[in-house]
């Protein structure tokens, strides 16, 4: 994980640094300034809007009494398009805009969820379920019990 991070931190502003650089020379210096800034306040914006919706959908989803899983999981995209927004240069504004695309942004969650080991769904018979590989459990029969705790029944004499 150390090295994945140490690369990106390293390869990211370089290719920024060199499509920047591109850009300047096709349209100008300042015009490249301006564009940089003015992606970044759209983007914010926008982060702005999808984030409140977001919110109102997981709002929405605690009132009927579901876990807000995937409103979570889309909160999460947002954050990762919002700090890819705030971060100078194109390549990350493009990876950025492209999160705040509600379809582009859902399919990322399924796709993160079918490489997960464990992934939820939601809504399943009107509950939230886990589900996990077979491998995980063990064969044989599930029993069920409860656990009492000795020493709260003698405080409660």
């Amino acid at each position: 994980m150390f090295r994945f991070l140490f690369l990106l931190f390293l390869i990211v502003p370089i290719v920024e640094i060199y499509v920047l650089i591109q850009v300047g020379d096709v349209i100008g210096a300042l015009p490249t300034v301006l564009l940089v800034v003015a992606t970044a306040v759209l983007g914010v914006f926008l982060l702005r809007l999808q984030g409140f919706q977001t919110l109102q959908r997981a709002q929405q989803s605690l009132a009927s009494g579901q876990i807000p899983a995937t409103e979570m999981l889309e909160g999460v995209c947002l954050v990762i398009a919002g700090a890819m927004l705030l971060t100078p240069g194109f390549v990350t504004d493009t990876l950025g805009f492209l999160l705040l695309v509600p379809g582009i942004r859902r399919s990322v969650i399924k796709q993160m969820a079918k490489n997960s080991r464990v992934f939820y769904t939601q809504r399943q018979s009107g509950a939230f379920s886990q589900q996990r590989y077979r491998s995980d459990y063990r064969d044989g029969e599930v029993i069920d019990g409860e656990v009492v705790d000795e020493d709260d029944k003698h405080h409660l004499r």
